[in-house]
């Protein structure tokens, strides 16, 4: 780990802090952040670097959340892996260098985290990883790189669960690199779940509450290979028989099912804003999905979820809260359904998923900055 710049509230200068976000699921991770951050009166600098770039996926999200208007925004937009990783160091590294922070913060591990983490470990400023420490052990995930390379950058590595803890010791980092914080996305829900509850959606949609299932697909492994999305959709098609399912469809796979059978009792519907979403999340039967934050909300909501992948980097929904991990067989997928819906769940709520998280980031940070 890097020395630490020193600081303190009567030095040379006072503390700057850049948060970058780049994706859909980055908003909700850097919110309790920066407010927290803020609280303590610490100048934070935001950056969008525009992975995600339409409205329902951008735009609808900060409105939702209350998340300020970015101070910049880099607009690298889609491409391949390479494409996007490269056009977001590319357009980070003079910000690093104009904005002159004391500490990168970055978020999850989409390639926006990894771009940004590697411009400013070579740049200098101190590299703070928020969610660090998951791993799938698939290294057939983009996303699994984009943890295991950041993690390996970073300064400060700010673990949302003790397994999350156990892999950075196993893998060598120092205790003092290593903070056990919580989860800001449940920071996030918890914050936002009143206010979700009263949104107009199961009007708009027509739902009644408890009455339904809820999908979510985007991982490439599920919906870029015709065969696999095939066996899924027919797996939901079981499903949807003894219970209708909504499937907000994300743009890649909505481009996936233009082409597919949807099976009768399967309804799939534009993007939702993020209050739309948890509101429809909270008083789902069921929830079937291949996200990562979504095992999460689940598990605090007590909603039965269902992951439609062989692995998860989230163990902790599995071994303390309201997730199975069913993989991709639609016999599977079917069976655990059915299972599930012949019992009720309870709310689970992991060792510090308490809506501090981004507390004891700033804290963490500020007490640091001042050692």
């Amino acid at each position: 780990m890097r020395a630490p710049f020193a600081w303190c509230r009567y030095g040379r200068k006072p503390m700057r802090v850049l948060c970058v976000a780049g994706a859909r699921p980055n908003f909700m991770k850097v919110k309790p952040v920066m407010d927290a951050l803020e609280r303590r009166d610490i100048e934070t600098v935001l950056v969008h670097t525009g992975q995600h770039y339409d409205r329902e996926m951008n735009e609808v999200f900060f409105e939702d959340l209350g998340l300020r208007a970015p101070d910049l925004w880099l607009g690298v937009g889609s491409g391949t892996h390479a494409v996007q990783t490269a056009r977001v160091m590319e357009s980070f590294e003079p910000v690093v260098s104009d904005v002159a922070p004391d500490v990168v913060v970055v978020v999850g591990d989409v390639n926006s985290t990894m771009a940004c983490a590697l411009v400013a470990a070579k740049a200098g400023p101190l590299v703070a990883h928020v969610e660090a420490g998951l791993r799938s052990r698939d290294w057939t995930m983009p996303e699994e790189i984009n943890r295991v390379v950041t993690d390996r950058v970073s300064d400060y590595l700010f673990a949302p669960s003790p397994d999350a803890v156990a892999n950075l010791e196993a893998e060598g980092y120092h205790s003092d690199q290593i903070f056990l914080v919580g989860n800001v996305m449940v920071d996030t829900l918890l914050a936002n779940l009143d206010r979700a509850r009263t949104q107009p959606v199961f009007d708009d949609l027509g739902l009644a509450p408890g009455e339904y299932g809820l999908v979510t697909l985007h991982r490439p492994a599920n919906v870029d290979d015709d065969a696999v999305l095939k066996d899924i959709l027919a797996a939901l098609g079981a499903v949807a028989e003894k219970l209708p399912l909504l499937l907000p469809a994300h743009p890649r796979t909505a481009a996936m099912l233009g082409g597919a059978d949807i099976p009768p009792g399967l309804r799939v519907v534009d993007p939702l804003g993020y209050l739309d979403f948890i509101a429809l999340e909270a008083s789902a039967r069921l929830v079937l999905t291949d996200s990562g934050g979504v095992q999460e909300e689940t598990t605090v909501l007590g909603v039965p979820c269902l992951t439609l992948r062989e692995n998860t980097e989230r163990p902790i929904t599995v071994s303390e809260g309201t997730n199975t991990v069913v993989g991709r067989d639609p016999r599977r997928i079917e069976a655990a359904a059915l299972e599930v819906l012949q019992r009720q769940v309870e709310p689970r709520r992991p060792a510090l998923w308490d809506g501090r998280a981004g507390e004891r980031i700033a804290d963490a940070l500020v007490t640091a900055q001042r050692s």
